[in-house]
């Protein structure tokens, strides 16, 4: 492991041709990934309260589900993640602000 990344100790899993956990839960992760994104999507285009309220509970619902599936294969050690370098925070921050700016003036 180097020095930048933020994991846990990986839970090994056997390799080949047939799907081992890790497999299974990746691909759960980004099937919930999917389905957040759309109902945030759905939610800024419902046509009225009833609609937005069902959508805004599967929202909540599958949003705390892609978390827990996030946490489990993060503490497998099956999702890394990198420390982030200052100068590439100070560099986007600077962009953004500029963006902002520019929209502002």
């Amino acid at each position: 492991m180097n020095n930048n990344q933020v994991c846990n100790p990986k839970v090994e899993v056997p390799s080949g041709m047939t799907l081992n956990d890790k497999d299974y839960i990746s691909s759960l992760l980004s099937t919930l990934k999917g389905l957040v994104k759309n109902y945030a999507v759905s939610l800024t285009e419902a046509s009225c309260e009833e609609l937005y309220s069902e959508y805004r509970e599967m929202f909540d619902t599958y949003s705390s589900l892609q978390r827990e599936v996030y946490e489990l294969m993060f503490n497998k050690g099956w999702y890394v993640l990198e420390k982030a370098d200052i100068n590439k925070i100070s560099n986007k921050y600077q962009t953004l602000n500029g963006e902002f700016m520019d929209l502002n003036g």
